[in-house]
């Protein structure tokens, strides 16, 4: 049985997303069967992969919306063993629409209770709000995942998700746990990130990852190119961080998997490789 993952946090550019996708990338590449699913409304996740969205591509709107199926939704990726339910704008009116179905907040469990024996792991990537959408996420997921951004902004809020996750918990879905806690874009130049660091290790404690992922340019530019890091540049110091955070993971879960070395060039499909 796969084991569901919430990437959530409802504050905008903590590197949720940039997370989820190469997370997922990496368990590809060691071996494991891994589908994303993006209900986040702008998208992201599903570029990052290389899917185009285009007016015929089928996405979890449809799948909501019992107008397509799951082979018509579900799409592989430029790498093996990955797979990404897709998202677009048209996910935007959902939340409103979900009102006026029975049991509003379980409709995406329903959905990947059919499929999640198929897979080792989902990756949900969550919209930045703790909305309807962000719910139903929780009520499906059995842990999440939260990125938080190395600033003091990022901090404001945690006490308010932390709220959401326990009335999920305690109303919905008494399974869910945390994960993990990472910290993005950090630059140990600055003695504000630190600072920042050491508040969310007393807050999470031992649910803090040793991995920490850095500003890396190399990471805002893959993207643009419809590549996970992984793929695009293999040796920069943020395709480094996520290889160990995706090892860490792993190593918490009690889960084997193959190892891959840091330095190396990384075959995948529809593309050329990337050193």
């Amino acid at each position: 049985m796969g084991k569901i993952i919430a990437f959530a946090n409802q504050k905008g550019g903590v590197g949720k997303t940039t997370t989820c996708i190469n997370v997922a990338t990496y368990m590809a590449l060691m071996d494991k069967k891994v589908l994303i699913l993006d209900i986040d409304p702008q998208g992201n996740a599903t570029s990052a992969v290389g899917i185009a969205k285009n007016k015929d591509l089928k996405t979890i709107y449809d799948l909501i919306g019992g107008e397509s199926n799951y082979d018509e939704v579900i799409k592989s990726t430029i790498v093996d063993n990955l797979f990404i339910i897709p998202s677009t704008v048209d996910l935007a009116g959902a939340e409103v629409e979900l009102i006026q179905i029975p049991q509003r907040e379980r409709v995406i469990k329903r959905i990947l209770d059919e499929i999640k024996d198929q897979y080792d792991f989902i990756l949900i990537d969550c919209p930045p709000s703790l909305g309807l959408i962000t719910v139903n996420a929780l009520t499906a997921a059995d842990s999440v995942l939260i990125p938080i951004q190395c600033e003091f902004f990022a901090l404001e809020g945690l006490t308010q998700l932390m709220n959401t996750i326990r009335l999920i918990k305690y109303h919905l879905n008494p399974e869910l746990d945390i994960e993990g806690v990472v910290m993005t874009m950090k630059d140990k130049r600055y003695n504000l990130s630190n600072q920042v660091s050491n508040e969310i290790i007393k807050f999470f404690n031992t649910k803090v990852y040793l991995t920490t992922i850095p500003r890396n340019i190399r990471l805002a530019e893959a993207p643009s190119h419809g590549l996970p890091v992984a793929l695009y540049d293999a040796n920069s110091k943020g395709a480094e961080a996520y290889l160990s955070l995706a090892e860490e993971i792993m190593k918490r879960n009690n889960t084997n998997f193959k190892k891959i070395s840091r330095v190396r060039k990384i075959k995948f499909t529809g593309g050329n490789e990337n050193d």
